[in-house]
């Protein structure tokens, strides 16, 4: 996993990162306090086409960055998500939860 590239959608306005908080169910203030999980994609192409079947209508206010696996480990610490969501399919979505060891 950390001799991999993995791709992450980010926010152009604010810079945050997209995140799945997968117990809050529809409720937004729910969403703030449960657990965050970064999305994760294998391919620059299936965060591309997550962006465009999930939110089409604001895909221009995201853009897609790479980041190698050595620096998941200190993002995760920097902006205290829980673990991360590898995005296995981007189209149903199917995503794979795991969360980080405490150290």
């Amino acid at each position: 996993m950390f001799s991999e590239a993995y791709y992450l959608i980010r926010s152009r306005a604010d810079g945050s990162y997209l995140v799945a908080h997968p117990h809050a169910g529809k409720d937004a203030n729910a969403a703030q306090s449960s657990p965050s999980f970064l999305l994760l994609f294998r391919e620059h192409f299936d965060a591309l086409s997550y962006l465009n079947t999930h939110a089409s209508e604001v895909a221009d206010r995201f853009s897609v960055e790479s980041i190698p696996g050595t620096q998941i480990d200190p993002l995760l610490k920097r902006w205290s998500f829980t673990g991360i969501g590898v995005v296995q399919d981007p189209l149903i979505p199917r995503v794979e939860f795991l969360t980080k060891g405490s150290t």
